[in-house]
């Protein structure tokens, strides 16, 4: 029996291809949580919130950070040796700053309750950056939202591997070669 689940975080700005890599891991047979905003932002459209983390970045945050949580504590009763997470509770912190919202004790203090093992930070990448309806940042909000996502991660104590831009092939044997 496996003593315990590496929990992997990859992480960053919004259109640094993010998905793509996970889904590309999970092509792997790698087991991949997905990333939640899109379902909880999919999920206030049908309650008539064009735009929940712009109405109500609260909540929205809160949702999320509750949707992390949970698959974090979904990784503890894993059988694999690896999980990778598109975005980790951190996100939520780093976010919340980006806009200068505050917010309740509760979320910092989820960062350090629920403890990753490993941390891969995709960098901004303007050729690759788009826009759609989910994703309403401009490639310079996108940059400023890297540099929270840096701060926030290194906050909490997790030294950040940067992955260098390319095909999600080479992106994925980056990963995998760098594995601690």
């Amino acid at each position: 029996m496996i003593e315990s689940t590496k929990k992997i975080v990859v992480t960053g700005g919004p259109g640094t291809g993010k998905t793509t890599l996970i889904d590309t891991l999970k092509d792997k047979e790698f087991h991949c949580l997905p990333e939640i905003s899109r379902q909880v932002t999919l999920e206030a459209r049908e309650q008539g919130i064009e735009q929940l983390f712009l109405t109500d970045p609260l909540l929205f945050s809160k949702k999320l950070l509750e949707g992390r949580v949970n698959q974090f504590i979904e990784s503890l009763n894993l059988t694999k040796n690896l999980v990778f997470f598109d975005r980790g509770i951190p996100d939520v912190v780093a976010y919340l700053d980006y806009i200068g919202d505050d917010y309740p004790a509760l979320f910092e203090e989820a960062c350090k309750e629920h403890l990753y093992d490993q941390v891969f930070l995709l960098p901004p990448w303007e050729d690759i950056y788009i826009s759609d309806n989910e994703r309403y940042e401009n490639f310079d909000q996108a940059k400023r939202i890297h540099e929270h996502l840096e701060r926030t991660y290194s906050r909490f104590g997790y030294h950040l591997t940067e992955v260098p831009t390319g095909t999600p092939e080479s992106r994925t044997e980056f990963i995998i070669n760098n594995l601690l």
